[in-house]
């Protein structure tokens, strides 16, 4: 059993990564829905929740069925921070994350997200900033480094954990990578056989089946698994990793009609959180996600992305349903590819 604060996580936990447009509450559900042991919002900007703008504070929307799940805010000053902590406090997560870790220039380069990376007194100056500020258990995510010849990872590790947090993900690559190259989990091995480690130590980086998530787990011996691109388009990947897990044995892959259920599922909870226009127009980049592997279905798939009401969505998509009955789709490799144009994930 894996402890943070006050939540038990049963096993070996899988954890959903918060990622920018993509970890809202609609596929939030689909992945819960779906085995996901603990998820996250998308990181919401502390200057965002003091200012009261309208997107950071829709963002802070959770709800009873997702629990256990984590609020995440990312900033680069001390009493910003701070405030927005107190902000989180009054939605009742089950706990508050900081984001050290997102790479983008618009986040970075601001001196937030992985740009804290190149000043660690200041990340840790931040990090006691929020925990003196809540009494929610704080966790953050982070980076190897700002960059190869700075992967200060251990030292980050043991520095926060002094000022308190409760645990740490770890995504295996510096700042300076992106997403490109192999994400290299012998630093977070290290970091979670360090003796003055004692928090969870969840490990993040392309994770893309049930046949890594075990040989990771045993080679590196982390206490959980994070994943975050792998489940876009594939929230099924929670329950195929904990059958292999239990049982040594593969799950075939979703049938055409689970597909259809969950794309139905997942645009009526998009419609519900963010109205009409909107639900409909941003659950039209998943289609092609819930639907690849069916041969000819760029034909469906471009009448999906252009109705405008969902009575019209779900008959094409019940037309999917009876065109591809009794199709095996094959498994294929997850493509992990950057989703969102203007932050990675």
């Amino acid at each position: 059993m894996i402890t943070i604060g006050n939540i038990q996580l049963q096993g070996f936990p899988l954890l959903l990564a918060p990622m920018e447009d993509v970890s809202d509450p609609p596929f939030r559900a689909v992945c819960k829905e779906n085995g996901a042991d603990l998820m996250y919002t998308e990181f919401i900007s502390s200057e965002g929740l003091i200012r009261d703008a309208i997107k950071s504070r829709k963002k802070l929307d959770i709800y009873d069925y997702e629990k256990p799940i984590g609020i995440q805010i990312f900033g680069g000053d001390e009493d910003s921070l701070a405030m927005a902590a107190k902000i989180v406090d009054v939605t009742n997560p089950d706990l508050l994350d900081i984001n050290f870790g997102c790479p983008v220039k618009k986040v970075a380069c601001k001196g937030a997200g992985a740009g804290v990376l190149k000043d660690i007194d200041l990340m840790v100056r931040l990090t006691d900033a929020v925990v003196k500020s809540t009494n929610l258990p704080v966790t953050v995510k982070t980076r190897l480094g700002w960059d190869e010849q700075t992967k200060n990872i251990e030292e980050v590790a043991e520095r926060l954990q002094d000022v308190g947090i409760k645990a740490l993900a770890i995504h295996g690559r510096t700042r300076s990578q992106m997403y490109k190259g192999e994400a290299d989990w012998s630093l977070i091995a290290k970091v979670k056989n360090n003796p003055r480690i004692h928090i969870p130590i969840f490990g993040n980086g392309d994770i893309d089946s049930p046949q890594k998530t075990v040989e990771y787990k045993n080679r590196y011996g982390v206490d959980g698994i994070m994943i975050g691109r792998a489940a876009i388009g594939y929230p099924w990947i929670f329950r195929e990793i904990h059958h292999y897990m239990r049982t040594g044995e593969l799950l075939p892959s979703p049938t055409v009609e689970e597909r259809v259920e969950v794309s139905k599922n997942h645009l009526r909870k998009s419609v519900e959180w963010k109205g009409l226009v909107v639900g409909i127009n941003e659950m039209r980049r998943h289609y092609s996600n819930y639907l690849k592997g069916l041969p000819g279905i760029k034909e469906f798939r471009n009448r999906l992305v252009t109705l405008k009401e969902v009575e019209e969505v779900e008959a094409v998509l019940d037309e999917v349903q009876q065109h591809y009955q009794g199709f095996e789709v094959e498994r294929a490799p997850i493509v992990l590819e950057n989703y969102h144009e203007h932050c990675a994930v």
